[in-house]
């Protein structure tokens, strides 16, 4: 079984100096992403969260250190609660999985994942409970999130009559994703696939956002991943409700009109805008100051959530 990891021993065993490449590791490198690398057990893959940080899909020179601890575990933490709801990509014994492969860096396990062989879905599944970034940026255009008509007169931030699926295209590596529909989405992985996917993205943000409101957090929106097994079964993979993937509000304070403080890295994105950057890698260096604020924003919401 995967027993949780206290904050206490997470918050203590954080690097000083941010992880934003992997010194080798003895098994055979299949991709990297913008904070993931991804290596082949043979019969498992192996997840790896570094200290990297994206902005505006570009990776920055500066990384947040212990982000990817921070994030793993949270996740480990999620696909614990969420297992009644869908199975999850982890093998069933981390601790067990570690030692049998050698990995005895207690860094390396605190930021690395053992996971299911699987075929990732071809879209990522959005779900929204309040009107916020690109979904409000839709909607003052068009009335519309997705295809989907929305009531007049809604402000932003304003919690919507009721959560709602907004997926996007999985676009290559320096490509953004892109907003579908549902005709699309259907033709992208087939009507039951689809119709399976938004009920249990539905079901889980709903899920994750009483939780998280027990924790002092709004959760607005968030984004899931998923994948097959040979014999179509659906498992929840990747990262799940961290501040990466979601965006945490503070519920002490949450005014709709406006754009609530956040436990994620548009703390980061908000800094940026007030620079002269055309937004193409590479990016800026990031102050000390602003390094320093964001680890503490990633470090609060798991506090608030497993503190």
């Amino acid at each position: 079984m995967n027993s949780p990891v206290s904050f206490a021993e997470i918050a203590a065993s954080l690097p000083t100096k941010a992880v934003t490449s992997l010194e080798s590791l003895p098994f055979p490198h299949l991709a990297s992403g913008k904070v993931r690398e991804i290596f082949d057990l043979g019969d498992a893959l192996l997840l790896v969260a570094t200290d990297r940080l994206s902005a505006f899909d570009v990776v920055l020179p500066d990384g947040i250190p212990g982000k990817g601890a921070i994030l793993t575990q949270m996740s480990n933490w999620w696909f614990a609660q969420t297992a009644g709801l869908v199975p999850n990509h982890l093998l069933p014994d981390q601790p067990g999985e570690f030692a049998r492969r050698g990995l005895t860096s207690r860094d390396l396990q605190l930021r690395s994942m053992i996971v299911r062989k699987l075929t990732p879905l071809a879209i990522e599944c959005v779900a929204r409970g309040y009107l916020i970034g690109s979904g409000w940026s839709a909607y003052q255009k068009t009335g519309e999130v997705c295809g989907l008509k929305l009531p007049a007169g809604l402000r932003q931030a304003d919690k919507l009559p009721a959560p709602i699926f907004t997926p996007t295209t999985k676009a290559p590596k320096g490509r953004h994703d892109e907003p579908i529909n549902e005709a699309q989405g259907v033709a992208a992985i087939g009507a039951a696939l689809y119709e399976k996917v938004k009920a249990t993205s539905l079901a889980l943000y709903q899920f994750g956002h009483d939780r998280a409101r027990r924790a002092g957090m709004i959760l607005a929106d968030t984004k899931f991943e998923f994948g097959t097994d040979a014999a179509g079964n659906l498992f929840l993979i990747d990262e799940v409700l961290t501040p990466d993937s979601s965006r945490y509000w503070p519920a002490d304070d949450y005014r709709p009109g406006c754009s609530p403080p956040s436990y994620d890295k548009q703390f980061v994105r908000d800094y940026l805008l007030t620079l002269e950057w055309d937004q193409r890698a590479p990016g800026p260096r990031l102050p000390a100051e602003i390094i320093a604020r964001t680890r503490d924003k990633y470090l609060q919401a798991l506090r608030n959530l497993i503190g």
